[in-house]
């Protein structure tokens, strides 16, 4: 079976190493790992402070959605091609996994807080908190767990997409799948698969352990926040008291 034999290509240890071919799994997996992970941080250091604030002040929200469906509609493959034929080094390939990481973390962000009740914000602002304690300390740790979904959305389109780039001798993942097709090594092509496959998933996990974490207490189980609950709790009465007491 196709599939037995790429699992048994890949726990072969010849295969980790430089050995049939420029690089091993190790090396190519390393490179995919490095570049997603610089793609994976500049999307962050872009779309969450512009996303925190489009939710906080409500500014800007129709202009966000516009630019990332234009960005969405761009083909990846055409943009690469057009980037690395200037310059075939990394910053090209990572402004494109920018590019694609953008909208997902963006619309997480700003959704986010915009789902933060308004009440617990006015009510803040009365205690004389300032905006910047709100954000901090009140629409933050409440958005938390749509910012790492959008988080998690934006991470795996660019470990997805990463694997282009061995297109144009960059190496990553990738490079199996198409070493493969070139010598019509179907085994090795179900390898490069499986193994972008699970990393992707792998990567997931974790941000999905994380997200779970990070949502305040209730919310993640689904129970809905403190003021919800407590809306719905029963209003004790007194007891009638008898004149003659």
């Amino acid at each position: 079976m196709l599939f037995l034999q790429a699992i048994q290509w890949i726990l072969d240890p010849a295969h980790w190493g430089e050995v049939n071919f420029s690089a091993g799994i190790a090396a190519e997996l390393g490179a995919h790992l490095w570049l997603s992970f610089l793609s994976v941080l500049f999307t962050a250091a872009i779309a969450l402070p512009i996303g925190l604030y489009i939710g906080h002040t409500g500014r800007g929200r129709g202009f966000a959605i516009i630019v990332a469906n234009v960005v969405r509609a761009v083909p990846t493959l055409g943009l690469l091609s057009v980037l690395l034929l200037v310059s075939l080094a990394l910053p090209p390939a990572v402004l494109v996994f920018v590019l694609l990481g953008v909208p997902p973390l963006l619309a997480g962000a700003y959704a986010g807080l915009e789902q933060v009740d308004r009440q617990t914000i006015d009510a803040s602002r009365a205690m004389g908190m300032t905006e910047w304690q709100i954000l901090r300390r009140v629409e933050l740790p409440l958005a938390a767990p749509l910012i790492l979904g959008g988080l998690r959305a934006s991470t795996l389109q660019i470990i997805a997409s990463v694997t282009l780039v061995s297109n144009f001798g960059i190496n990553s993942l990738g490079d199996f799948i198409l070493g493969g097709l070139a010598a019509n090594d179907y085994v090795q092509m179900t390898a490069g698969a499986i193994l972008v496959t699970v990393l992707a998933l792998v990567v997931d996990g974790l941000l999905a352990l994380l997200q779970r974490f990070a949502a305040p207490r209730g919310v993640s189980r689904g129970r809905g926040s403190s003021t919800a609950r407590a809306r719905r709790l029963p209003v004790p009465t007194r007891a009638p008291v008898s004149e003659g007491n």
